[in-house]
């Protein structure tokens, strides 16, 4: 019996999750949140990664720092620019609620709730464009094992286009429309990004 408390525990938290979201209503907001910043995350990295090849950058090392430090630098801004934003709106919210209650909600669901939408919302909001910009970023890891440094930034570039898409998809669950519809709208401004790119001058 004792192995499945943990498993308990875990239920438990997914329950009080469940109900934090029905108080707070923050799903709705994360979800757009995952779009636009995986969106932003995948433009991101695919100008960082044009900018190198467009500059003649051989070293798969060195694009790796390179795309590294930029993902750090969009998630971080991510996460911090969602967490004061969200803290500044759900505090007011609860202040709002308290000066009509006359009561301190800071102890009760609606405040844990306020409280962990914050939470769950500057975390999608930090590792979506984290995440979605270093996945760009892989075919570089396996530079060695591929051999010729253009098949990595080509490899990188489709990979952007296919996360995209993947996104376009997404957003096309969520509208109820047409998948593929929005799947080629989003790879698309992955095309526009890589065309206007390679009309920069190489410095070459």
């Amino acid at each position: 019996m004792k192995n499945l408390k943990p498993f308990a525990w875990l239920s438990q938290g997914i329950d009080n999750l469940r109900e934090y979201e029905r108080i707070a209503g923050f799903w709705k907001i994360a979800r757009r949140a995952l779009a636009n910043n995986a969106f932003d995350g995948v433009l991101t990295m695919v100008g960082v990664v044009m900018g190198q090849w467009i500059g003649g950058v051989e070293s798969a090392a060195t694009v790796i720092l390179t795309g590294i430090a930029t993902s750090i630098s969009i998630g971080v801004s991510g996460l911090w620019g969602a967490y004061l934003a969200e803290s500044a709106e759900r505090g007011r919210e609860l202040a709002e609620l308290e000066k009509i209650s006359l009561t301190d909600l800071g102890e009760t669901k609606i405040g844990r709730a306020s409280r962990v939408a914050v939470i769950v919302v500057s975390l999608v909001d930090g590792l979506s464009p984290l995440i979605s910009s270093l996945i760009v970023l892989t075919p570089f890891f396996f530079a060695s094992l591929i051999g010729d440094i253009v098949v990595s930034y080509v490899a990188s570039m489709a990979l952007a286009l296919v996360c995209l898409f993947g996104l376009g998809m997404f957003l096309g669950h969520i509208s109820g429309r047409s998948l593929i519809g929005y799947g080629i709208r989003t790879a698309i401004a992955g095309i526009v990004a890589i065309v206007i790119t390679t009309l920069l001058p190489s410095g070459q």
